[in-house]
């Protein structure tokens, strides 16, 4: 996948960087996290995103995430019918920092999603069977600026799609058309000795 051939390339180039600058495994490590907000066709999203990572180099970065994300769906089927959807779920991601203002990412996701059928006026709801799917997030961002490995904490907006075509997707309209996600967030690095700039 594409994602696959990503992290591999940036892993063999940290490899080489590696051998330039040596620095403890714990210096390169950081946290953090951001939340999630799409408004689009009758479709509220909102979610949070907490991080784990490591820096490859000082220009990538690696690392899980977890997420939960709540959703709202209007006229579905019919005029002010609802679906509340809640999804919770967890994947991995790779960001490159071609600049230090700007990034791409790419972030796989599993997720589990549970739904709920509120007919209009209020009438008794219906609970749907749990769903699964995958997702394959791709887009990129601006930060307030990443100093390579270790520095200080940035902050960060992206806009990422979903890619991945799967019809569970909780990245999608009512129509099952791909949103865009809005997440701001925060990257904190961890354990920080001196700066040292490539």
């Amino acid at each position: 996948s594409v994602l696959l051939l990503i992290t591999t390339s940036t892993i063999l180039i940290a490899q080489d960087d590696e051998e330039k600058e040596k620095r403890p495994f714990k210096e390169n490590l950081f946290t953090g996290g951001s939340v999630s907000l799409a408004f689009y066709n009758n479709t509220f999203l909102i979610g949070a995103s907490p991080v784990f990572g490591y820096s490859l180099t000082n220009w990538a970065d690696a690392g899980v995430v977890v997420n939960y994300n709540y959703t709202s769906y209007r006229d579905v089927t019919v005029f002010d019918d609802r679906v509340r959807q809640t999804q919770f779920g967890g994947g991995v991601f790779t960001k490159l920092y071609p600049v230090r203002f700007l990034f791409a990412q790419a972030q796989y996701e599993y997720n589990s999603i549970r739904q709920k059928y509120i007919p209009p006026g209020g009438g008794t709801p219906t609970k749907y069977p749990a769903a699964n799917a995958n997702s394959f997030l791709v887009g990129g961002g601006y930060t307030t600026g990443r100093e390579g490995r270790g520095g200080t904490p940035f902050y960060y907006l992206a806009v990422l799609f979903d890619v991945s075509g799967d019809t569970n997707s909780p990245y999608t309209d009512a129509y099952g058309r791909a949103i865009p996600i809005i997440r701001a967030g925060l990257q904190i690095p961890l354990f920080q000795g001196p700066r040292r700039m490539d």
